[in-house]
């Protein structure tokens, strides 16, 4: 029988800081900005955990539910309003970034046995920001996704009167996979990716008339995210970028992979 993808969620909150004790405190301001602040921050976390199994014959689940919220809420007690540079052990070496924190979580979930076999890890820091971890990928590489958004003309609209254009309101996810840097922590510097996003996809794409920008009669969604991966792929700070979701309603999302 084949395997099935089960995923469960779970919300906790936590402090943290971003903060390397080898690096003097202009180099950790200059790399890690407001994050490096004291004495800290907080956020509300939201955690995907998916595990892989068969469907047992005779509950029909690839897990019991109830012990895998169970462990979940029991991992969970380590980290669920505590400041993690602080009260917790897993961050003395280690900065408490959003991957950081998933490597971490996986450690101590990888060995609890009822749960079946862990499959991915996503874990949300805000809701424009999450790291995934997979079993398939291993703890030394992980992806991060950041999300941006923008508004833009795409089609016009014949009316009595003249015509008149269509835009729309465009949710932008930017998803970069890479080994974790030792000493920040993070699969790429999420600073210099926001200016890069700003720079080639914002500013160029916010309040325009994408057939101007883009040079085409019609502009569609699958042209459109093809077009913010070709301006992007080539100057990731680092990593590699690894996919482009453009959400253009809840109904409908285009994406491309390279």
């Amino acid at each position: 029988m084949a395997s099935v993808l089960l995923t469960k969620r779970i919300e906790f909150s936590a402090s943290h800081r971003y903060h390397n004790e080898a690096w003097d405190a202009a180099r950790n301001r200059a790399v890690f900005g407001a994050c490096n602040h004291e004495p800290g921050h907080g956020h509300n976390y939201l955690l995907e955990v998916t595990v892989s199994g068969e469907v047992d014959r005779r509950t029909g689940m690839v897990v019991n539910l109830f012990d895998l919220k169970r462990v979940l809420q029991e991992v969970l007690e380590e980290f669920d309003h505590y400041h993690l540079n602080l009260d917790t052990p897993y961050f003395k070496d280690a900065i408490p970034t959003t991957e950081n924190i998933a490597r971490v979580l996986w450690q101590r979930l990888e060995t609890q046995k009822d749960i079946g076999r862990l499959h991915a890890i996503r874990l949300y820091e805000d809701e424009d920001l999450c790291a995934d971890v997979t079993a398939s990928g291993g703890l030394n590489v992980a992806s991060i996704t950041r999300r941006y958004q923008f508004t833009a003309v795409y089609e016009g609209e014949s009316t009595a009167s003249g015509g008149t254009w269509s835009g729309h309101t465009w949710d932008l996810f930017v998803t970069v996979h890479g080994p974790l840097n030792r000493e920040t922590g993070m699969v790429t510097d999420i600073a210099e990716l926001d200016r890069l996003v700003q720079k080639k996809v914002i500013q160029l794409f916010n309040g325009q008339d994408l057939r101007k920008v883009l040079g085409i009669q019609k502009v569609t969604g699958e042209q459109l995210v093809r077009a913010i991966w070709d301006h992007l792929v080539k100057s990731v700070p680092s990593g590699k970028l690894e996919r482009i979701r453009l959400v253009q309603t809840r109904d409908l999302a285009f994406e491309y992979a390279g």
